[in-house]
């Protein structure tokens, strides 16, 4: 069973919660900060970098949860407190020491994180709370979450926009970002392609897991190849797609697993895959 965090933090505990399951295959990775409504502040963003690099390159980690501590709120943005503090003292302007990435945007393309990533979102995903559940491969709302993008309303940046239309069509996401006090029920997520389930608050973490175990069951090595098709290949021209899809395939070659994988479906049983 995957146990939820507390809905209260004390000053002391970590502002990202790391539980492993199943064989350490499964990671449910936690926003902690509930009494701030989970925002992005007090070293979050760079613990979520920590955790994913570590995630991508663990060879036994399979699949991964994102979701937040509490009901009220997944994620409602950066800490606006820090935001207003950093720009007034000018830290928010000084390049940052180079020591390896500094954001999980983009999560897939950026770290290289090619391994799913589920989104359970508990409540409010607004700003960079959408920015962080944008990045995961399928999203399960709670019926009672909301989604929107409020950056204009702040003056603040555009950068990591820029893949919601692929997400969820032009029209939608010119309402979500230019119109900063839009806020998008669960079920309307759904409609529009951004959730994939809505289910009672309740449930969430049930049905996220379910999804995480059933990844358990398919081929890693094959998951990664198609979620690299998948991400990339909306950027190619269909040749070049097709030679990019090719040496996937190609790199499948010879493997245990391309073995089992045939074997188990005629011998109608669940595959045992070794390979990474």
């Amino acid at each position: 069973m995957t146990s939820i965090a507390p809905q209260d933090a004390s000053p002391a505990s970590p502002v990202v919660l790391l539980e492993k399951h199943d064989d350490d295959r499964i990671w449910v990775v936690t926003l902690n900060r509930p009494e701030r409504m989970n925002t992005i502040g007090d070293g979050m963003m760079e613990r979520l970098v920590e955790i994913f690099m570590d995630y991508r390159d663990d060879p036994k980690a399979r699949v991964a949860i994102l979701t937040a501590a509490g009901d009220r709120a997944f994620c409602a943005g950066f800490d606006l407190n820090d935001v207003a503090r950093r720009r007034a003292d000018g830290s928010a302007t000084r390049p940052a020491p180079r020591r390896g990435p500094t954001t999980v945007v983009p999560l897939a393309e950026g770290l290289d994180v090619w391994k799913p990533v589920i989104c359970a979102i508990n409540g409010y995903a607004i700003a960079g709370g959408f920015m962080l559940a944008m990045q995961c491969d399928i999203r399960i709302m709670a019926e009672h979450a909301r989604a929107g993008i409020s950056e204009v309303r702040w003056n603040l940046g555009s950068a990591w926009m820029m893949p919601i239309t692929r997400q969820i069509g032009l029209g939608n996401a010119l309402e979500l970002c230019l119109w900063g006090d839009t806020q998008i029920t669960a079920q309307r997520a759904y409609e529009i392609g951004w959730a994939q389930r809505v289910v009672p608050k309740e449930d969430l973490m049930t049905v996220a897991m379910q999804y995480a175990n059933r990844m358990l069951d398919m081929a890693p090595r094959a998951v990664r190849n198609v979620k690299q098709m998948l991400y990339r290949g909306a950027y190619m021209d269909p040749i070049e797609g097709q030679r990019f899809g090719s040496a996937l395939i190609q790199n499948l070659a010879g493997m245990q697993d391309s073995i089992e994988g045939p074997r188990a479906f005629l011998e109608k049983r669940r595959p045992n895959y070794i390979d990474g």
